[in-house]
């Protein structure tokens, strides 16, 4: 039964990783595709992402340039909103939908937002996850191949191994309703505060809706790494 389960996560693993490329792809075309829409109110998206936050009562988060493109983000601990510099000063409405969504984040962080407190206390374990669970798997295959100089060490190392990669798992999972939420807020704030008229508002939602197709995929991933990692010891 388990070498059955990890050759059909070892098969879906596959078309998973495609999707995830595709999606990676799909975003940045619909970004650049609609980065010369421009909104017809005449805003930036950093203007944007100052009247939101202001109309959610959060004055003191600061709003800053980073570099890179697309590596828009909220930092909770710096309480800042950091846009990218081909977001921050651009009417595009691709860019004001990406300053809303990580707006979004910002008053999730102030209402407590329980996914976005749990995404946050996962963080540490995540990062160590990511930089751990592989080389001890690896090791734990070595050791597992001559379980008669050192039997237990290889069982060690592999629960070790297994309980962190399940840590970034579900820092993807928790990802999930943190990241759907913000932009399901971007879009109502869009829209109630008539920064978007409908034919602009439908665009940005492309945008954001192309976005949360990557974390669908990393997620995806994650958890059949997971799946095959625990079935390829398993079986052995």
């Amino acid at each position: 039964m388990n070498e059955v389960l990890y050759i059909l996560c070892s098969i879906l693993i596959l078309p998973v990783m495609i999707f995830a490329i595709s999606a990676s792809v799909k975003v940045r075309r619909i970004f650049d595709k609609h980065n010369t829409t421009y909104n017809e109110n005449n805003f930036t998206a950093g203007e944007v992402a100052r009247a939101i936050l202001d109309r959610a009562g959060l004055q003191h988060i600061a709003i800053k340039p980073i570099e890179g493109s697309l590596t828009d983000n909220y930092n909770p601990k710096e309480k800042t909103v950091f846009l990218s510099r081909s977001v921050i000063n651009s009417r595009s409405v691709a860019a004001i939908g990406v300053a809303a969504h990580e707006s979004g984040h910002a008053i999730q962080h102030s209402t407590g937002y329980i996914p976005l407190k749990l995404r946050s206390a996962l963080v540490p374990y995540a990062q160590i996850g990511s930089q751990l669970a592989l080389p001890l798997l690896i090791i734990a295959f070595i050791f597992q191949g001559s379980a008669m100089i050192m039997p237990k060490a290889a069982e060690y190392l592999i629960s070790a191994a297994l309980i962190l990669f399940a840590a970034t798992t579900l820092f993807t999972f928790v990802t999930l309703p943190v990241e759907f939420n913000a932009s399901r807020r971007a879009k109502q704030i869009l829209q109630q505060g008539e920064i978007l008229n409908a034919k602009e508002l439908s665009i940005a939602g492309k945008v954001l809706n192309a976005a949360a197709q990557t974390y669908v995929a990393s997620f995806a991933i994650s958890l059949l790494q997971l799946l095959r990692f625990f079935f390829l010891f398993r079986r052995r």
